[in-house]
């Protein structure tokens, strides 16, 4: 009995694995550049996050702290790359529609207003972003597509993942 139990037990664990492993988020669609891949940013949440897919005009929002809760509860906390990386000039220019100079503006307003809970984290590196989205349930960054693991969830921007045909972040020099 203890014999069938186990074996069981492992079918049951594999199972659950595969669905985890194999349904935990969409796959890419293969791009027709692989180079596209390399110049798209993606955007990366917590594994927890139930959020799959933001418009651009949603993702505005949240980056802009004008939207500070997602839909479970949990708090937004938005994690950059440091000012002179492409990534974050990438953000800026297409999420944040603004320079460096009117992104602290705004957050040094909006924080004294009380109007932002929090100013975006700012990180050294892509591996450091993906550690603070992975270990903060609430939290959101962009990275290279080449640079997301397993440890983090990619979402949809406008029904697209990086790589697929008219993605909107793209990796260019302002």
């Amino acid at each position: 009995m203890n014999r069938a139990f186990a074996v069981l037990l492992w079918i049951t664990a594999g199972f659950c694995l595969a669905l985890r492993v194999g349904g935990s988020q969409p796959a890419a669609a293969a791009p027709q550049d692989p180079a596209e891949l390399e110049r798209s940013l993606a955007v990366i949440v917590n594994q927890s996050n139930p959020v799959e897919n933001l418009s651009l005009a949603e993702l505005r929002t949240i980056f802009r702290a004008d939207r500070n809760h997602w839909p479970d509860g949990r708090r937004v906390t938005i994690a950059l790359r440091e000012p002179g990386k492409l990534e974050r000039a990438t953000v800026l220019r297409e999420i944040y529609q603004m320079t460096e100079r009117d992104f602290s503006r705004y957050f040094l307003h909006a924080t004294f207003t009380g109007e932002a809970l929090s100013t975006p984290k700012t990180l050294a590196t892509a591996g450091g972003v993906r550690k603070f989205v992975f270990n903060v349930p609430g939290a959101i960054g962009c990275v290279r597509a080449g640079e997301v693991d397993e440890t983090v969830k990619v979402i949809r921007l406008d029904g697209r993942l990086p790589g697929e045909k008219g993605y909107r972040l793209q990796l260019e020099r302002p």
